[in-house]
Formats: structure tokens, sequence, C-alpha cells
């Protein structure tokens, strides 16, 4: 599933999302497709409409960053999509090498081990790479060698543990594209998406809109089966010279109802193990 095209998809793709009352354009009667013209892009853009048609088409993959930034105000990218964009347009260096494998450091190991918070690491492609016993208490999917995408959107007990999921789904799959970058066309890449692509309608949807979000913190909602309820901020830390791979950390605000409910699944690990 090579994406021969990346910079020319990215652009259709957020065209097609913004609106020309988005951009003070009236709706210029019959469209064929949503979104805005390609010739209203060059236009607003300020470069011909047969230099942005070479874009798109991909006869011209690497235009001045001064283009790229006119299209981005454009097409209202936020910092992260800009970032993402410039890096469509940037020549390889090279063949691309296989990707290594993702070894977890050995300090992290122990870390999350000891950590008493369920805690995990994450690889670029969403890979479990180590969990500790809470991590696998709060969700079974949170096991080394799952895959989060692939549990999200084809596990039907994930998504009865996190009552936001379907609001979740886009986000998940921005910040995936964010941490793929501009390896999309790599293998493991290439795999897990075709995979879920043939598997869920929402994943095709969601990743034909290009989006890209940065992998960071956020707060979330669980269903537990044992303890309950529970509201609880996700971090995500970088782990340094780890090529993309990141500590995740659940916590709950003390003093509350979540706060004591993660005590208890604690206790209830402590005495299984």
């Amino acid at each position: 599933m090579e994406d021969a095209n990346p910079l020319g998809d990215y652009l259709r793709a957020r065209r097609q999302l913004v609106s020309p009352s988005d951009v003070g354009l009236p709706p210029g009667g019959f469209r064929r497709v949503a979104g805005l013209r390609r010739e209203e892009v060059a236009m607003l853009a300020g470069i011909s409409a047969d230099y942005y048609l070479r874009l798109e088409q991909g006869r011209d993959r690497h235009p001045s960053e001064q283009v790229l930034q006119a299209l981005a105000r454009v097409l209202q990218l936020d910092d992260s999509a800009t970032d993402y964009l410039l890096g469509l347009s940037r020549p390889r260096s090279g063949p691309r090498s296989r990707p290594r494998r993702e070894r977890v450091p050995v300090g992290i190991q122990q870390l999350i081990e000891v950590i008493g918070l369920p805690a995990f690491v994450e690889g670029r492609y969403f890979d479990v790479l180590a969990a500790n016993a809470m991590a696998q208490a709060l969700s079974p999917s949170l096991r080394v060698g799952a895959n989060r995408l692939r549990s999200v959107f084809l596990d039907p007990a994930e998504q009865e543990l996190y009552p936001d999921w379907e609001q979740d789904l886009a986000g998940m799959v921005a910040v995936f594209r964010s941490s793929v970058g501009t390896a999309a066309d790599d293998p493991r890449c290439t795999q897990l998406v075709g995979e879920l692509s043939a598997a869920s309608a929402n994943f095709r949807r969601l990743w034909a809109r290009h989006d890209v979000k940065v992998r960071q913190g956020a707060r979330t909602r669980l269903r537990h089966p044992e303890v309950g309820e529970l509201s609880l901020r996700r971090e995500k830390l970088e782990i340094g010279g780890s090529d993309g791979q990141l500590l995740v950390i659940y916590h709950a605000e003390p003093g509350t109802a979540s706060a004591r409910a993660l005590a208890l699944l604690g206790s209830i690990t402590a005495t299984a193990t």
C-alpha cells in the first residue's frame, strides 16, 4: 500500500476539509467535491493554479518553504500539521533502511515494575513493548505484543472499557500519523494500515482525512468491570534515544473516587500475583 505521492495526497485531503466560508469565499454554486477547489487554494496562497496542480499530481514534490507555509495558512493547519507538511516535501537521504527491532531500555523496564501505577511502553507504531501488571489489570489489551490501534478499532471488549472511544478515534489516528511521520510507506506501517483499512470503515474514513496531532497526555474515562468508573490522566513521556518510544502512565487526582478505585485495583492486582 505504498503512498507514491504523499505531498499531493495530503494537500488534496486537507483542502477537501476547508469550506469556502472558512476562508471568506462565497459558496460558488454547485461543487462536485467538498471543500476548496484547486484554483481557490492557489489564489489564496498566491501561486498559479497550474503550479498547485503540479503539486497535487506529484509533478513537483519539493516546493519552497515559503510556498508550503502559504498553503498551510490557506488550509488552516496548526503547528503540528504544518511541520508534517514541511516534512513531506523534504527529499529522502537514501534508501529506507529496514526498521530496527524496538527494544525497551532496561531502566525503563525496571521503572514500570516498581512505579505502583498502571504503566506501559508504546512504540512508534502503537505496539505495546512493555507493561506492568497494573496496566494489564486496567486493560487486558495492554500486554506485550498487542497493538493499541488494532485493539481500539477491532476489539469490542476494549471499546466497552472506554465509554468515549468513538470520540477518541479521530485523535488516535491523527496521533498515529504524526508518530510514523513521513515513513507511512514503510513495511510495518503499510501492513498495519492495510489490515485496519480492510477491517474497519471507521479507520478507512479517518485515515483518509490525513489529520495530524502530536503524541501527548490527556484525560481519559474508563468503565472498569471490577472497580467501576475511572477518570484518569494518561501521561506520555518520551524515552530518550529510543526512536519514538513513549512511557505511558495512568494516574488519578489525589483524594478522588478515581484515586480510591485505582488503589483498589492495585490491591486486587497485588493479591492476584
